[in-house]
């Protein structure tokens, strides 16, 4: 598989992986953003992708931006037909204002296969051991 990556700005950084066999594929940030405590601020990437059809990409926290900075990643799909801009919505947890420099690895998208699956409105669900049992439902907290 291919993804097609197209620079929007001629200071963009190509996606890059640091490692070979790693998931994540590194998007950089084209601008240095400030974020207040407790606020999330977009931060353009300067690129735009091609994901084939059939797949998606997902996008998640780089563990030295969300370790280091508390910086969290605000919503993460890139669907296969979107050829805009990738911009990249992240959270500022922490209480203290955080600078990201122009240049700086800001997230990973991990482009993974799905399937569709058909829609259907039904009167009962299955039953299973669990059944609607939501957080503590295996008696450890």
């Amino acid at each position: 598989m291919i993804l097609k990556v197209k620079k929007l700005h001629p200071e963009a950084k190509i996606p890059t992986r640091a490692h070979a066999s790693d998931a994540g594929i590194d998007f950089y940030a084209i601008e240095e953003a400030v974020f207040p405590p407790k606020e999330r601020v977009n931060i353009k990437t300067g690129i735009a992708v091609e994901i084939p059809e059939g797949y998606v990409g997902f996008i998640w926290d780089k563990s030295g931006v969300s370790f280091n900075l508390g910086l969290k990643v605000m919503g993460g799909v890139i669907d296969a037909g979107y050829r805009g801009e990738m911009i990249i919505c992240l959270f500022n947890t922490s209480d203290k204002e955080v600078v990201v420099e122009k240049g700086r690895k800001i997230i990973q998208m991990i482009v993974q296969k799905f399937e569709h699956c058909d829609i259907q409105e039904v009167s009962d669900l299955s039953e299973t051991p669990r059944g609607n049992g939501r957080e503590g439902s295996t008696g450890h907290l």
